[in-house]
């Protein structure tokens, strides 16, 4: 299947009508966006830089930004479920993936879900194991409510989708799948054994430790701790304004273009 660049797709995988983006030529690189957020929220400021190498498949997941919610609750496995139903329904044989925040757990769970799929993995931002956060994160989500919502997640999410109950809706659906988590196994993190690339900032949400723990569980992964906090290294910050250059995009480049002698 050739598919072509544009914007305003909808494919139904699992019941649910799934928005998507198809940008640029080349290798596929599919891009899963953080929770409360949407495609450009996360990669808005960097899409067009993979586009020029890649032919990037975007996505917007279940109760995020275009894509409405299936009246089920969601998990890390069912978005990745999703995500390869639509990549087969696109005659996608294989692509690199790269996930950020809670995308890169979503990419994880492709990866040890369908493996076949998934060429290379970039996990960016990710944990597997609770203790992987800052001190009180658990606390702070445990007693957060929408209005502790970073107004420009609830701002980005209104401007395409004006419904503030479904604001609401995903707000929820990513609190309760937070909350519920459950350390993963590491035989299941051992099994991801395509070329993986940990890359986190030394002030990001996730500890350098457990970024450093991620790496060494994966078989064949290089690491990258950046001086940066969670996201800004690729632009997924509102504070963000004007022209400038993320240095994640290149190591991720050079990773996903690198090729083994």
């Amino acid at each position: 299947m050739t598919l072509t660049n544009n914007a305003g797709n909808y494919a139904v995988v699992n019941g649910l009508k799934m928005y998507y983006e198809v940008h640029g030529e080349g290798f596929p690189l599919v891009l899963i966006h953080g929770g409360g957020s949407d495609i450009y929220v996360t990669f808005g400021r960097v899409l067009h830089l993979f586009a020029q190498k890649h032919q990037v498949i975007a996505v917007d997941l279940q109760a995020h930004g275009r894509t409405p919610d299936r009246g089920a609750p969601t998990s890390f496995e069912q978005d990745a479920d999703d995500i390869a139903a639509l990549l087969k329904s696109l005659d996608i044989k294989q692509a690199d993936v790269l996930g950020f925040s809670n995308g890169g757990n979503t990419a994880m769970q492709l990866a040890i879900r369908h493996p076949q799929l998934v060429h290379k993995i970039v996990i960016a931002s990710s944990f597997y194991k609770r203790s992987g956060f800052f001190p009180g994160f658990w606390d702070f989500m445990q007693s957060g409510s929408l209005d502790t919502m970073p107004q420009f997640l609830k701002d980005a999410f209104l401007a395409i989708n004006n419904d503030p109950e479904a604001l609401q809706t995903m707000y929820n659906r990513d609190r309760d799948r937070m909350l519920i988590f459950e350390d993963w196994n590491d035989d299941a993190i051992r099994s991801i054994n395509m070329p993986a690339l940990v890359i986190a900032g030394d002030k990001d949400v996730i500890s350098p430790e457990h970024s450093l723990e991620l790496y060494r569980m994966l078989p064949n992964a290089q690491l990258c701790i950046l001086p940066a906090g969670h996201g800004d290294y690729i632009g997924d910050i509102d504070e963000m304004v004007g022209e400038k250059e993320y240095p994640a995009v290149a190591i991720i480049e050079g990773f996903l273009t690198e090729v083994k002698a």
